[in-house]
């Protein structure tokens, strides 16, 4: 059974590669490791997707906003990762996003001008990577008229029409760190949440598990250092610029009839932009900011009111109503792992990411996107191996399908309820099996915690079997992400601590 567990019991002594940290790039390194035929012990000292990896927008990037920036081999490999991720590996988790830029009267010829040939070349981007016109439309310019019909609330005064553009989208980015660990799981990888590295080398981890605090050694061919914007706190010779980057939860209904994600120019600026994204829940998000942090990095950040008001302020702009701080139902921060570069804004430094190899042979990826995971992952492994000298078969996640993943049209044929289609693809099935092995009937596994919060007692279940998880914050903020809404947190809660219960009992059918 492809299962996740937390703490250090039936631990191996010896894996040829250990991974620290299981956020994306952490899960895609014990994945491309594991699918080589390396053994694999993949580790994290909170769980699955803790850190950055569930703070982003939720968008598979093709790279425009680098190409923006003169990075051209960063734009290529993004737009390349996200064909892989949309066509190949993850179509399940995944979906075209239209993406409409208004054209307001505070949006001048010349940006209109500028932002219609950056359109035209993130479309050559897509060209070049090789993704289809049905996965993600070229652009195109549509009519005022138009405009309104996919985002009424717009502010209509000065509205000369519209750019319509096409992105990918994630039904959720903690729910792909999920799959791809779960995927790791599968072709043999040890993966373990609450377990907690408290030094590394080249060659060997000292752990210690968060449940009970015992405490133990594991030796490796190699270790590779994945924790993101903690990396330094393992490779004390590495040096990051972390900047923050905020989001606002909206309910959809403060927007209404949102059918497009909707790109709000930041005054002053020629290349950044503020983005209103509807999502599948019924809430919209938007953001996002890019403010440097200096001192002690928080376990989770939080947004500062300054961002919130920025946010606000932005978008507010772009639609007829005002948005009001009481519109605001949930926020969220991440940190971004930005290697330092010198002098200059954190929204200037470039996302590329970087594989260091330290004194002791400790393998470091930090920088990079969660779009380009895997070229990352794929990056850290082969210089693992060739430090390490370990024997190993060539990459091949760049056709290896996630768990669950089909073509979209055999996932519109499945005959299983929708929400667990977009959210497990054909391992829908799965979560339902395993659900019902409780004894309870389907009306009752399925039945959503509310009308506004769709969440239900079978991916709780699911979370508890073969996710990891282990309480009611695993369950509620990172297997499903009920908690980025505090008022829908309370009403899942009870929920959820019926999922662990009823969980506890079905281990013992499990094995």
């Amino acid at each position: 059974m492809t299962r996740i567990r937390a703490g250090l019991d039936d631990l191996p002594d010896h894996v040829d590669v250990v991974v620290v940290g299981l956020g994306i790039t952490g899960a895609g390194v014990a994945l491309d490791a594991a699918t080589r035929g390396l053994g694999v012990l993949a580790l994290d000292a909170h769980d699955l997707a803790f850190g950055t990896s569930r703070w982003s927008s939720k968008l598979v990037h093709g790279g425009l906003r680098y190409l923006a920036h003169g990075q051209v081999g960063v734009a290529h490999e993004s737009a390349v990762e996200r064909g892989i991720l949309m066509e190949v590996t993850a179509p399940h988790l995944t979906r075209p996003l239209p993406m409409l830029t208004p054209l307001m009267s505070s949006v001048s010829r010349r940006q209109t001008w500028l932002t219609r040939l950056g359109l035209r070349a993130g479309d050559a981007l897509r060209i070049s990577a090789h993704t289809g016109a049905e996965t993600l439309p070229g652009p195109r310019r549509v009519s005022a008229t138009e405009a309104l019909r996919m985002a009424p609330a717009l502010r209509r005064d000065g509205l000369r029409g519209g750019l319509l553009s096409w992105e990918g989208q994630l039904e959720d980015d903690a729910r792909l760190v999920t799959t791809v660990a779960r995927t790791a799981a599968s072709y043999g990888a040890h993966v373990r949440t609450r377990a907690r590295v408290t030094a590394a080398t080249g060659t060997r981890v000292d752990l210690r598990d968060e449940l009970t605090g015992a405490t133990r050694a594991v030796t490796a061919g190699a270790v590779v250092n994945a924790t993101g914007v903690w990396a330094g706190d393992l490779a004390a010779d590495l040096t990051l610029r972390p900047s923050r980057g905020t989001h606002l939860v909206l309910r959809a209904e403060t927007l209404p009839g949102l059918t497009v994600a909707v790109t709000a120019p930041i005054p002053g600026e020629t290349s950044r932009f503020v983005l209103v994204l509807p999502q599948p829940d019924g809430t919209v998000y938007v953001g996002l900011t890019d403010e440097p942090v200096d001192g002690p990095l928080p376990a989770v950040p939080e947004p500062s009111e300054a961002e919130i008001g920025f946010l606000l302020d932005v978008v507010g702009a772009a639609f007829a109503r005002p948005l009001r701080r009481d519109d605001v139902v949930g926020a969220f921060a991440g940190l971004r792992p930005l290697l330092d570069a010198g002098p200059g804004r954190t929204s200037d430094l470039s996302r590329e990411h970087a594989v260091l190899t330290g004194p002791t042979g400790l393998v470091t990826v930090v920088g990079g996107k969660l779009t380009t995971y895997r070229r990352m992952a794929q990056d850290a492994v082969d210089a693992a191996i060739a430090h390490a000298g370990l024997t190993a078969g060539p990459c091949v996640t760049a056709t290896t399908p996630l768990l669950g993943a089909a073509p979209r049209d055999e996932l519109a044929r499945l005959e299983l309820p929708s929400r667990l289609v977009r959210r497990y693809g054909t391992d829908a099935a799965l979560v339902l099996a395993t659900a019902r092995r409780t004894g309870l009937g389907d009306a009752e596994l399925l039945a959503p915690a509310s009308d506004r919060v769709q969440v239900t007692l079978a991916e709780f279940l699911f979370g508890v079997t073969h996710e990891g998880a282990v309480d009611v914050d695993d369950l509620l903020e990172r297997r499903t992400r009920v908690g980025l809404v505090p008022a829908d947190r309370a009403v899942a809660e009870p929920l959820a601590r019926r999922a662990l219960e009823l969980a506890s009992r079905l281990g013992a059918l499990l094995g």
